[in-house]
């Protein structure tokens, strides 16, 4: 998650109270796929997934989402209409 706002630079500054929310629900989501034993947390598809997810939080909060729980939600929403691909 840190790796993904990290290259989007200085035009997705973040204070730290905000991190902590972003990495919240970005951990959440991923819990959440975990517990369903959903085929996006296999190893073929994982890393595409967790892009996916890290990538909808940072431009949701980009555009002033901030609430943990619509973040999660979106990024859920998100990687279930995405076309994942296996990345191996």
């Amino acid at each position: 998650m840190l790796k993904l706002i990290n290259e989007l630079g200085p035009e997705a500054v973040f204070d730290p109270e905000t991190l902590r929310g972003l990495t919240a629900a970005f951990d959440a989501a991923w819990a959440a796929i975990e517990a369903t034993g959903a085929p996006f947390s296999d190893a073929n598809y994982a890393e595409t997934a967790r892009e996916i997810i890290g990538k909808y939080i940072v431009q949701a909060a980009k555009n002033g989402e901030r609430d943990q729980q619509q973040l999660c939600d979106g990024a859920l929403l998100q990687l279930a209409r995405s076309d994942l691909k296996k990345t191996a």
